[in-house]
């Protein structure tokens, strides 16, 4: 039982890494326009910010999850 777990686990947490890549790609377009505003001392645009802030949410809970079940994979690791 504890195998098929920690097969279920190894799977969330490459789920979890493909996601966090993907939210980091969408994040990266936002990410450039908000350094552009700063270097060229002009204001982003709400919608730049907006964007950036809604994948940083994504990401850090999806890190979250990934780090709870690598966590409990250790666990399962650990009993052997």
């Amino acid at each position: 039982m504890d195998i098929l777990r920690q097969l279920k686990l190894k799977r969330y947490i490459s789920n979890c890494k493909a996601r966090i890549e993907e939210f980091e790609q969408k994040r990266s377009r936002s990410q450039a326009a908000l350094v552009d505003a700063i270097l060229t001392h002009n204001t982003a645009s709400d919608e730049d910010v907006e964007y950036f802030n809604k994948y940083t949410v994504l990401i850090d809970r999806e890190r979250h999850q990934m780090h709870v079940y690598e966590e409990e994979l250790a666990k399962l690791k650990g009993k052997k």
